[in-house]
């Protein structure tokens, strides 16, 4: 085969990742744009703690500590 289509589709190959990269990188920017807005204006809020008072909030602490342990069981190779 010709050297030429080989330079040419690897020079068409590398615009195309070159143009992805570029519009991923404006995104990433503007997505840290606008989460520095956030802060700035006091939007950002941290989650609200959960006061433990209540009978569902401990359920569902008791569950996602349950998932976890599961979580963690798995990741270790233990059959539950």
């Amino acid at each position: 085969m010709d050297p030429t289509i080989y330079v040419t589709l690897s020079t068409a190959a590398l615009a195309g990742l070159a143009m992805i990269t570029f519009s991923a990188l404006a995104g990433w920017r503007g997505w840290l744009s606008l989460k520095q807005q956030e802060l700035v204006r006091g939007e950002h809020q941290a989650l609200p703690a959960i006061s433990g008072g209540s009978a569902s909030a401990r359920i569902e602490i008791a569950d996602l500590k349950e998932r976890i342990r599961k979580l963690e069981a798995i990741a270790a190779g233990v059959d539950l």
